[in-house]
């Protein structure tokens, strides 16, 4: 650790004990299945908090939180068979329902973290029309990505800057967006949205790894288009060309990808996340899909919507 940084990370510890956070807005999203409004339980909720909202909290994030190392690390602790001794504990706070995991003991808290789920835990429409979640977690839904406001007012998703490729943002111009924010107790394993074909292999992009949950981006708008991001070019007889992208965050160890095939299945795995909630994201072409109309409601409330991998968010427009 260089001098600058130790002097940083004294300041912001001395800061802790005499700018401590008091209270921020709750995360309120909204139940797919009940149309219930609840409150987000957020493991590490306050830290995030000062992290984002506090002047002397920002100058660790800057000088450390963002960075690669200190998630790798972390990511390393959640390796070792040290880290089980946690999972007890997390899956009684947030009520982790187990019963749907293949297994039942774990050899790390990765393990646990990116479990698979028994085969018909996650039930789907088969339609070939019917686009599903690719993966459990809390959707934002944008029917064109050019002209609506993204998540914080005033601020609209830049396709050139997140794609870093001017002829496939020109592609995306006008299309539809979707966003599935995953958060630490979500089932963590991504899956295929409708069936066809790799168009373009992965592509990686380097970036930060600032927190994807609500409290950061209130507070850091561009983060998407900040942090460490790969994407997928998939083409569907039925919705055309779509990108699938993964998003890095703060604590995420990985992003694996573990499909290998030129083809795919709906609902078929396509990766995981090691610890750490993240997010996948989606682009259509403009016309190709209809989206779901409580999750654009919702959205336009500011409001997320919880969804499970599986369930329908979208199809096919006539």
């Amino acid at each position: 650790m260089n001098k600058k940084r130790f002097i940083i990370l004294l300041i912001a510890l001395i800061g802790l004990f005499l700018y401590p956070f008091h209270g921020a807005d709750p995360i309120n999203y909204i139940d797919h299945k009940s149309s219930e409004l609840k409150t987000e339980k957020v493991p590490g909720e306050y830290w995030l908090n000062w992290l984002y909202n506090n002047p002397v909290g920002e100058l660790s994030l800057d000088a450390f939180v963002k960075r690669k190392a200190l998630s790798e690390w972390y990511g390393d602790k959640m390796d070792s068979p040290e880290s089980a001794e946690k999972i007890a504990g997390f899956v009684k706070e947030y009520g982790i329902n187990l019963s749907e995991s293949q297994k039942q003991e774990f050899t790390s808290f990765n393990d646990f973290f990116y479990r698979k789920l028994k085969v018909d835990a996650r039930p789907y429409d088969k339609d070939s029309t019917i686009l599903i979640s690719p993966a459990d977690g809390k959707l934002f839904a944008y029917t064109d990505v050019s002209k609506q406001d993204f998540i914080v007012k005033g601020y609209k998703f830049n396709l050139e800057e997140y794609l870093q490729d001017e002829k496939l943002a020109k592609q995306f111009e006008g299309g539809s967006l979707i966003i599935v924010r995953l958060c630490p107790t979500d089932y963590h394993r991504l899956h295929f949205p409708f069936s066809g074909t790799i168009k373009q292999e992965n592509k990686k992009i380097e970036g930060d790894l600032y927190s994807v949950s609500p409290i950061a981006i209130r507070h850091k708008v561009r983060l998407f288009c900040m942090n460490k991001r790969e994407y997928t070019l998939l083409n569907s007889d039925v919705f055309g060309d779509v990108v699938y992208s993964e998003v890095g965050a703060t604590m995420v160890g990985s992003i694996i990808q573990t499909h290998i095939s030129k083809t795919f299945e709906k609902s078929q795995e396509k990766g995981y996340f090691k610890f750490g909630g993240s997010t996948v994201i989606m682009l259509f072409e403009k016309g190709e899909i209809t989206i779901d109309q409580d999750l654009l409601d919702n959205t336009s409330k500011g409001l997320e919507t919880a969804v499970l991998m599986g369930e329908t968010i979208a199809r096919k427009k006539q």
